[in-house]
């Protein structure tokens, strides 16, 4: 391609698109595309409460929650450098909602505000979390103005679940290793499939996928004492929907075209779905294999089963 077909990046003032913050800006963000945006970067599902949510006489910007664990999230907006009046505002909101998820969006930031991020993320319990994150604008020759989220502080969950655990002695081998396991496995998906959003790691033998059922979700575990991986739907409790897939299952095995385990578990609420493959939890080197077959069976998942739960 000619150099001559190239366009140039230019970064654009916030208030070109944005005049005021609370109006124009808050109002855009809550709307549903932007907040899934916003939650892609962040790593987890956003769903709008209210905007303008009344904490005494103040008003948080954005009253949310996170759709899976229905975890409160405040997000407070700033069109400006970060100051000390913004982060005592995010806190008390914080304080108001007993928010889990903190997210501080703002044009530009100070050190010490960054530092005072990184300071509440490392001296909090794992339960609460805040983000710090930057907005800017680009555009290339007369184009739409592109919004783009630059994540500048977040908590460290490898260390803050470590450092929780080891204080009330909670914390095995094997669960060390579980949580090393997914938290590589998430890196792994971020550079191979940005559309596959994966929950919060912890020191567990699952990690869960949403794929816009309430009813059901993608569910991908490590069993090391049998040696097995394996992915499965996992609904936790409608037996309806279990036998409504199961009355598909040759059609559904036919797209996947893979033959699945279908455990309808008539004594328990919950029922599964699911493939698995043998392997060694314990041999690291075979992680990326281990990887690579917990994201396609996810991937074709996501992409078969949606259709069927219509």
């Amino acid at each position: 391609m000619s150099s001559q077909n190239l366009g140039k990046l230019q970064k654009v003032e916030l208030r070109k698109a944005w005049k005021h913050e609370a109006h124009n800006f808050t109002n855009w963000l809550a709307e549903e595309e932007n907040l899934k945006v916003l939650g892609d970067d962040l790593g987890f599902d956003i769903k709008l409460m209210q905007t303008e949510a009344t904490v005494g006489g103040f008003s948080a910007d954005i009253l949310a929650v996170e759709e899976h664990s229905n975890r409160k999230i405040i997000i407070e907006n700033q069109l400006e450098k970060t100051n000390h009046d913004h982060l005592g505002k995010l806190i008390t909101y914080a304080s108001g909602y007993n928010a889990a998820i903190i997210v501080w969006i703002v044009e530009d930031v100070r050190e010490e505000h960054r530092q005072a991020i990184d300071w509440l993320n490392e001296h909090t319990d794992e339960n609460t979390e805040f983000y710090l994150v930057q907005i800017e604008l680009w555009q290339i020759g007369d184009s739409p103005f592109a919004p783009k989220f630059e994540l500048i502080s977040k908590p460290n969950d490898w260390a803050r679940v470590v450092r929780h655990s080891t204080d009330k002695a909670e914390l095995t081998d094997t669960k060390i290793k579980q949580l090393e396991f997914w938290e590589r496995f998430k890196e792994y998906v971020k550079h191979n499939n940005m559309k596959i959003r994966l929950q919060k790691c912890y020191p567990q033998h699952w990690t869960n996928i949403s794929f816009g059922s309430s009813d059901a979700h993608i569910s991908l575990s490590i069993n090391s004492r049998e040696g097995l991986f394996t992915s499965e739907i996992w609904i936790a409790n409608n037996k309806e929907l279990f036998h409504h897939l199961f009355d598909q299952k040759n059609k559904i095995e036919a797209e996947l075209n893979e033959q699945l385990e279908w455990m309808e578990l008539p004594e328990r609420k919950a029922s599964r779905i699911k493939i698995s493959i043998r392997g060694d939890f314990e041999d690291q080197n075979k992680w990326e294999d281990y990887f690579k077959w917990l994201l396609k069976e996810a991937e074709k998942f996501q992409k078969v089963f949606p259709k069927y739960l219509k």
